[in-house]
């Protein structure tokens, strides 16, 4: 656990200092003067932060899904048998996927029963299973998620989602330093003196979770649409049986959630809880999605 919190709080670190460092090379001036806003600045300010960081996340997924999870990638000419089987296996569903490259095949020790993928681009992916998945699922059942991750890379689902984060991240900045910022104007005291510095920047940190909060909702939103499109892809590479039957197991194992992998669980296949919660989810009900596809045309 401590050297997955140092692996964490070292990328922040280092992408917070490349992000500084583009500021500077590109010539990015502070958005706020004694005029008030510049709001060249502060789109440029806010898209480097919102764009640049997600970016950053992206390239790194692959490497931080291996330190963070304990990912063990399997040489697809290991002599073990299980193993080579789970790798013929995606890697056949990636040729029928017509993936340009085949994915790195890896396994996670955790007790829960899931599965995600992850990775830059459809040509440089990761499929990881866990070990709870692996004992506790048949291979039709093993296909189907197998599947639903492969559609997963086949679909860019990765680098769309990376993209919209973004542009979310970007402009609940945007809009969080504007509102802040008439807010504080509103506070000005009959001397005319602004806020001080630590209100200012309090304001900026409430907008920012108000703002964050709804942009939220809309990644959520489209992640769950791209969970149903997912399934869609494993039912047609793997079998609508064996697809519904994955989901089934997975339903009827969701309680076993590996808290060590919090941090990843909106790549992994899940359940979803109902009600307002079910806003800030990104995998729908597997009830639903059950459901959706057994009403699916055959």
């Amino acid at each position: 656990m401590a050297k997955r919190l140092f692996l964490f709080i070292l990328t922040n670190l280092l992408i917070m200092a490349m992000l500084s460092i583009v500021l500077s090379v590109l010539g990015i001036r502070p958005y706020l003067s004694a005029r008030g806003i510049d709001y060249s600045s502060l789109m440029a300010f806010c898209a480097v932060w919102g764009m640049g960081g997600s970016l950053i996340s992206l390239m790194l997924s692959k490497t931080m899904a291996k330190w963070m999870m304990g990912v063990q990638i399997i040489d697809p000419n290991t002599t073990q048998s299980d193993q080579r089987e789970l790798v013929a296996l995606v890697h056949r569903l990636a040729t029928s996927a017509g993936l340009p490259k085949m994915p790195e095949v890896g396994v996670y020790d955790s007790p829960e029963v899931n599965a995600f993928a992850t990775g830059p681009s459809r040509s440089n992916a990761l499929v990881a299973v866990s070990t709870g998945l692996i004992s506790r699922m048949n291979r039709g059942e093993l296909e189907g998620v197998l599947g639903h991750e492969v559609s997963h890379i086949a679909n860019g689902d990765m680098v769309t989602m990376t993209l919209l984060q973004g542009v979310v991240n970007a402009f609940v900045m945007f809009f969080a330093r504007i509102a802040a910022f008439a807010v504080a104007q509103a506070m000005r005291g009959d001397d005319d003196r602004s806020p001080s510095y630590l209100v200012q920047q309090l304001l900026v940190f409430a907008f920012d979770i108000v703002f964050g909060l709804l942009g939220s909702m809309v990644v959520c939103a489209f992640s769950r649409q791209r969970e149903f499109r997912a399934d869609s892809g494993g039912a047609r590479l793997a079998g609508r049986d064996r697809m519904i039957g994955a989901l089934d197991s997975l339903r009827r194992t969701q309680q076993l959630v590996d808290s060590r992998q919090s941090g990843f669980q909106s790549l992994k296949i899940a359940g979803a809880p109902k009600g307002i919660m079910a806003l800030l989810m990104t995998h729908p009900p597997l009830e639903q999605r059950i459901e959706r596809l057994k009403l699916a045309p055959v």
